[in-house]
């Protein structure tokens, strides 16, 4: 991989890794923007912790693969972009557009891991 992009793809997956943290916190303490978001979205506050507990595994095993379990890193990038997939899909469906860039945000990010880790070193 060319020194310059595995540079900048290992920032965005750092970046990753903290803003999945900050929001899998915000979840946990049930932060008011995210239940109003999830309320805007449809999902009932009953699935909040359960998300949490996803996208928390996915930011562990991003963590995982920085330390060098590459295939656990690549595999919790995946799951992260599907899980992003589907924020968005919500935000669709439910056609909340006002805040659809967070979601995306997050969900480029992901994509961005996923590179990290699936690009040949």
């Amino acid at each position: 991989m060319n020194g310059a992009i595995e540079i900048v793809l290992l920032a965005v997956t750092v970046g990753c890794v903290l803003a999945n943290a900050a929001e899998v916190v915000a979840k946990a303490v049930r932060a008011q923007f995210v239940m109003q978001n999830s309320t805007e979205v449809g999902v009932a506050p009953k699935w909040i912790p359960y998300l949490a507990v996803i996208e928390g595994a996915g930011v562990a095993g991003l963590v995982a693969g920085l330390f060098g379990l590459e295939s656990i890193g690549l595999a919790a990038a995946a799951g992260l972009v599907l899980f992003f997939v589907g924020a968005v899909a919500a935000h669709v469906r439910a056609r909340v557009f006002h805040n659809i860039a967070f979601p995306a945000g997050f969900l480029v990010l992901a994509l961005a891991a996923t590179a990290f880790f699936a690009l040949p070193a």
